[in-house]
């Protein structure tokens, strides 16, 4: 039989802090923790533009501002997921939520997920730079690992993690049931050690020298972020 082999030892490695929801402050977005009263009447109204944003979270749409109103009221009050709302600078209004969830400081292990971007944010600058916001936190912050997943099949959702920078671990098949329908579940992480990388990919893509007259791109970020994948998605 061979030696036993373990993991790398840790020695100068301490647990992260939990996030304490201070404002997370871009140049196209600023970040705040969700609150009913605050955010979300304006959620609601970039919301209602188009019912099929929800097709792949295991709540929604909510038919009136009052039902809407009553979940974020709901949400909001939670330690785990802590739900962020998404104000655009330009024009100051919020077009997305986004939260941090299974927080495992102990591991150094923290997920991106209920994300949820309104038509008005969507393929935009401001949607990318909210990413890289919370990732930064939370590398910055001391975290190892952290994760999205989505149901294997929301290829958009794929594609987004992949276009972030975040390698693909595999689908964990049957994993959950969520509006009566099964779900497989895809993995993707990135990890400390790609952390460098891809914060110098993001803000080379996030200079104003980057987008055109128009605010177009002018280099994707998936053309940056592909040279620190170390896996890619063999669906995309």
């Amino acid at each position: 039989m061979g030696a036993k082999q373990f993991g790398d030892t840790l020695p100068d490695w301490t647990p992260p802090r939990r996030p304490d929801m201070t404002p997370l402050k871009g140049n196209f977005v600023c970040l705040e923790a969700l609150d009913a009263d605050l955010h979300a009447a304006d959620l609601h109204r970039a919301n209602s533009v188009d019912d099929t944003i929800w097709d792949y979270l295991p709540y929604g749409p909510f038919p009136s501002a009052p039902s809407y109103y009553r979940w974020v009221r709901e949400v909001a009050s939670g330690t785990d997921p802590l739900f962020w709302a998404i104000r655009s600078n330009d024009t100051g209004h919020c077009g997305g939520v986004a939260s941090y969830l299974r927080i495992a400081p102990e591991a150094g292990s923290i997920e991106v997920g209920h994300i949820n971007i309104a038509p008005e944010l969507q393929r935009s600058a401001a949607s990318t730079e909210a990413i890289f916001l919370l990732m930064s936190w939370a590398f910055e912050a001391g975290y190892r690992r952290f994760e999205w997943k989505c149901d294997a099949l929301n290829m958009a959702s794929r594609r987004a993690a992949q276009r972030f920078g975040l390698s693909y671990e595999g689908v964990f098949r049957q994993a959950t049931v969520y509006k009566g329908r099964n779900r497989d579940t895809a993995w993707f992480a990135a990890i400390d050690r790609d952390w460098p990388a891809l914060k110098e990919a993001y803000a080379a893509w996030l200079t104003p020298s980057n987008f055109d007259a128009d605010g177009q791109q002018i280099e994707p970020l998936g053309a940056l972020t592909g040279l620190v994948r170390v896996a890619s998605d063999p669906a995309l």
